[in-house]
């Protein structure tokens, strides 16, 4: 059997759950249909999913088309879970982003297709609520093509649009010119066809095809989750051009990746693997692997269980191999991100960053500090960006998120899944330090401040944006032996959590330029206790800069309105990169410091009539600024 693994995709409230529930219905995975606002829904499985209405992890359910075994991954549509969204993408064959007929692109699904386009996952792009009032057909074509930065074909028309009585037909791939225009751009040999005139229609529709599966064209579907039209269209199309996009891996080995974790009923570590070769099966002896800031980490273990999926969300016990998705238990370390079985030497490069704000959680009763930090290290390993940490000395716990509504959703799962009621503190942006010059510094075994029987020299400099830490030698590696190598570039990795101004420093290139040591008295310890003093000598020589994380912000306003908002923008201390005005409507781009995010949401409603809608993404790092003036509140 062939299988096919897809996600969904969305800007929230586009309508996506519900279309996951259509398909499973249209292809008889299931005999009744959910709601999301009954809250019965096939993958909003967890309580808070259900009470709120919104997808808060991702979940994968099963269907057939035929022969076609089809995996699908809902994943959540606000961008406080984006990174759930991230880890499902390193998974899948293909998409469907989902997009609303009557709002169009919203500033959401620019984001989600900027991370499709760089890692040219084929797209198939579902148009929904044609059924609602104001509902858009050509327009909404053109806004695609232009605001997403792909071509679009539409492969549906639609009649009483905007009505409850919409229903949808084909469309067929006609060879008309401004088609022919975007296939050529991609393909030599459709280009030299067309000046030919040997094109048929079926050779534009099979263009279509192989262009989809690359990545560089997005067949359009339209229709209507809520009265089914459009479904059967569409579950044709996904097995047209998604289908063949993401062949097995020629490999028995066994190579599988892990995008997600939960916890059974008896509290079991369960782990979501996508197996790209190979097979993996009950009592098999595997080994995963971890990458981290000093190398790879494997780790041997021996499988439990392995469930695959059949129909809806049912699992059977079987062996999982090339293509399916497997619920694996008994790899009681693994965590989301490992490779299973033989690494993939690529890798996966993360699409989104990391969070950039960070809050205080302290417990109502002081008491049961031990139990909210075990309590959050169990969610961490379900969202490994959600970084918690405990202070050494005051026991404060912190936790590092993406927006208000992942503070609120962890307050909840708390309270109803562990019994513990929280009090969280402002939350603020995590600033860091960057080198601004090189430095260096060497302690010698001679010297009177050095107690350690140990010399080691560092230069420590900057490096490029977003490089993280890159630890070289200067020396020759022989010099010392390989424990106590090792003992250095750990401990760097440790010191540089905490630099000068007291932050952790990023960006940062750190070079061994001296090593001795006394044989046999020395010993690996002499080497960690030196380096955090020799490191700091040298981070102080080469002075550091304290920078402020920025976020990627996108506005849709009325155009009447973009003078206050400007104003806004600029008083918390942001940037505007782009203005575009579309009849009545307006967009503006810009920068803005991402502990003034939640700020500028709190006041866009009130400047532009309610009508006002703003996305923010992390953006990296710039040097701390002051915003122009303080806003109330």
């Amino acid at each position: 059997m062939e299988y096919l693994n897809i996600g969904i995709l969305a800007h929230v409230d586009a309508g996506k759950t519900s279309l996951t529930e259509r398909l499973l219905h249209h292809t008889g995975a299931i005999g009744t249909l959910g709601r999301v606002d009954a809250g019965d829904t096939r993958t909003d499985t967890m309580e808070l999913e259900r009470r709120r209405g919104i997808t808060i992890r991702s979940a994968v359910v099963s269907f057939r088309i035929g022969d076609l075994r089809v995996n699908l991954i809902d994943t959540p549509g606000h961008p406080d879970f984006i990174a759930e969204v991230e880890r499902a993408l390193r998974v899948l064959d293909g998409v469907v982003l989902v997009v609303s007929a009557v709002e169009g692109v919203q500033a959401q699904t620019r984001v989600l297709m900027r991370a499709l386009a760089r890692l040219r996952i084929p797209v198939v792009i579902f148009a929904n609520k044609v059924d609602r009032a104001g509902a858009r057909y050509e327009d909404l074509l053109d806004d695609l093509t232009e605001r997403l930065g792909v071509a679009c074909v539409a492969m549906s028309e639609v009649d009483d649009l905007g009505t409850t009585a919409a229903s949808v037909r084909p469309r067929p791939v006609s060879p008309a010119p401004g088609l022919a225009e975007q296939l050529a751009e991609h393909s030599d040999a459709f280009l030299t066809a067309y000046l030919e005139d040997t094109l048929t229609a079926g050779d534009y529709r099979a263009e279509v095809v192989r262009q989809t599966r690359l990545g560089v064209v997005s067949p359009v579907f339209f229709g209507s989750a809520r009265s089914g039209e459009g479904i059967a269209e569409l579950t044709s199309g996904i097995r047209e051009f998604l289908a063949g996009a993401g062949k097995p891996v020629p490999d028995d080995r066994l190579r599988a990746a892990v995008f997600k974790i939960e916890r059974g009923r008896a509290n079991e570590k369960i782990a979501y693997l996508r197996v790209f070769s190979g097979e993996i099966g009950a009592r098999d002896h595997v080994r995963f692997h971890r990458r981290g800031p000093v190398g790879t980490v494997t780790t041997e273990a021996k499988v439990s269980a392995v469930h695959v999926f059949e129909l809806g969300d049912d699992t059977v016990e079987a062996r999982a191999g090339a293509g399916q998705i497997a619920k694996v238990t008994g790899l009681k370390e693994i965590r989301i991100g490992d490779r299973v079985g033989v690494p993939r030497t690529e890798g996966a490069a993360a699409q989104f960053p990391p969070p950039a704000l960070e809050t205080v959680v302290g417990p109502a009763r002081p008491e049961e500090t031990p139990s909210v930090f075990a309590a959050l290290l169990e969610l961490a390993e379900q969202d490994p960006l959600i970084t918690v940490r405990q202070d050494d000395e005051t026991r404060q716990i912190s936790v590092r998120l993406y927006g208000e509504v992942q503070k609120e959703i962890i307050a909840e799962t708390l309270a109803t899944q562990h019994g513990l009621d929280v009090e969280f503190s402002l939350t603020k942006p995590i600033c860091v330090e960057r080198p601004i010059g090189v430095g260096s510094a060497v302690w010698f075994i001679t010297e009177k401040r050095n107690p350690y029987f140990a010399t080691l020299g560092l230069r420590a400099g900057p490096g490029a944006p977003g490089s993280g830490l890159t630890f070289g030698l200067d020396v020759e590696l022989g010099s010392l032996p390989l424990a106590f190598h090792k003992a250095i570039e750990e401990t760097v990795e440790a010191t540089l959590r905490r630099g000068p101004s007291g932050r952790e420093v990023l960006d940062c290139v750190v070079t061994v330029t001296h090593t001795g040591y006394f044989s046999p008295v020395s010993a690996a310890g002499d080497f960690r206790k030196v380096t955090p003093f020799v490191l700091a000598e040298a981070l102080r020589d080469a002075g550091t800069e304290v920078l402020e994380p920025v976020s990627r912000v996108e506005v849709e306003l009325p155009a009447d309105t973009v003078n206050g908002t400007l104003s806004l923008l600029v008083e918390l201390g942001g940037t505007v990169t782009g203005s575009v005005t579309r009849g009545d409507r307006a967009e503006l781009t810009g920068t803005l410091p991402a502990g003034q995010v939640a700020r500028f949401e709190r006041y866009l409603p009130g400047l532009t009539r309610g009508e006002g809608l703003t996305t923010a993404e992390p953006a990296g790092h710039r040097p701390r600024v002051t915003p122009n003036r303080p806003m109330p509140g």
